[in-house]
């Protein structure tokens, strides 16, 4: 008997901390997904500080604490995502909401801290109450516990998606975080490649007040220091094969300091293209393409240099008829609906858990 089918909101603030994106698709938590709309609600400047002090406090602890500008921060965000919710077309049809929040610490098993976590600020009674639908939130923490590395948690969905296509094929997330889902015959897998957009981001933000490398066009501009970019690459974790996960605090700009921003800039661009070959070179098979989603996807300097440096054909996945900026809110209403229905959101090939495991806290009005 068919799953019967929901229409879903799914949210996401990514680490980038550029907006909240909000996708409306009917699912079944299966195979059947069909997007409906999406919407974004960019964060004024404002709400993006407090966000980021509320992950810089979070980084000093061992383990969630409760703190005033956490607390301020998770109320702010809260109601912007109320905000998107409201301005989503068609969301007065949906039963369910997937409510990822914002995550402002990740400190998986594979880190080797003392009290693994992962920690996802947002109040989901909140929003519930102001929605007036149930609410499914805290995805990660069940994985987590029971061993898991808590992400990447999309790869589920894009394999979902991916049923159609030819593989070996890649789906390369470009965040603030990268995260690749790889696909062969009898074979998946998905794991954290590395900065995505991250350092790049900061970067910009330091040494030109401007949020991000519009177009690429100021790494295009620059020389690429490439004693630095192997430098940065020369960590375990790049020689570690997945399932395996990373904090959007794990690198820094620093090794790029002295640098001209337009060299900066091309330096750190390639770094992230690096960090994807090297992920590439630690899969069982030869991808045939890889299919980006994600605001890196928009940088053209970024994506040409992953052509080169992986060998490998490399599109956005407007390609295949998705939308790249939608993909990581719809994965998170399909996630929901899985949750609700006790389905796998983890398996052992993507975060690493001993076996398939289900997870997220449902939230009445």
């Amino acid at each position: 008997m068919p799953s019967e089918k929901q229409i879903v909101i799914g949210l996401m603030s990514g680490t980038s901390v550029d907006a909240v994106d909000a996708a409306l698709i009917e699912t079944d938590g299966e195979t059947h997904i069909r997007p409906i709309a999406f919407t974004d609600r960019p964060y004024t400047d404002a709400e993006r500080s407090l966000i980021r002090e509320a992950a810089a406090l979070a980084l000093t602890f061992e383990r969630p604490t409760a703190h005033p500008r956490i607390a301020e921060a998770e109320r702010l965000l809260t109601e912007a995502h109320a905000e998107a919710i409201a301005a989503l077309p068609g969301q007065e049809t949906a039963t369910l909401i997937g409510f990822h929040g914002q995550t402002v610490a990740h400190r998986p098993p594979s880190s080797r801290h003392p009290h693994p976590f992962t920690w996802q600020i947002g109040d989901a009674k909140l929003l519930a109450r102001r929605t007036g639908r149930p609410v499914v939130h805290d995805f990660r923490s069940a994985d987590v516990a029971a061993g898991g590395e808590g992400a990447p948690l999309a790869p589920g969905y894009h394999r979902a998606l991916a049923s159609g296509l030819e593989w070996p094929v890649g789906v390369l997330n470009i965040g603030g975080v990268g995260n690749l889902t790889w696909f062969a015959d009898g074979q998946w897998g998905g794991f954290d490649t590395g900065p995505g957009n991250g350092l790049i981001d900061d970067w910009l933000t330091t040494h030109t007040g401007q949020r991000y490398d519009a177009g690429g066009a100021l790494a295009a501009s620059g020389e690429v220091h490439h004693e630095i970019v192997a430098a940065m690459a020369d960590l375990a974790f790049f020689d570690a094969e997945g399932p395996k996960s990373l904090d959007r605090a794990d690198f820094t700009i620093q090794p790029a300091r002295g640098l001209s921003p337009a060299d900066g800039a091309a330096t750190l661009t390639a770094f992230t293209a690096e960090t994807i070959a090297l992920a590439l070179r630690n899969l069982p098979v030869r991808l045939n393409s890889l299919l980006v989603t994600g605001g890196g996807r928009h940088n053209p300097t970024l994506m040409r240099m992953i052509a080169e440096r992986t060998n490998t054909p490399t599109v956005a996945v407007e390609s295949h008829g998705w939308n790249g900026d939608a993909l990581e809110a719809e994965a998170f209403a399909w996630l929901a609906v899985r949750s609700a229905r006790g389905l796998p959101l983890s398996w052992p090939e993507t975060t690493g858990v001993p076996a398939p495991a289900t997870g997220g806290r449902l939230v009445r009005p």
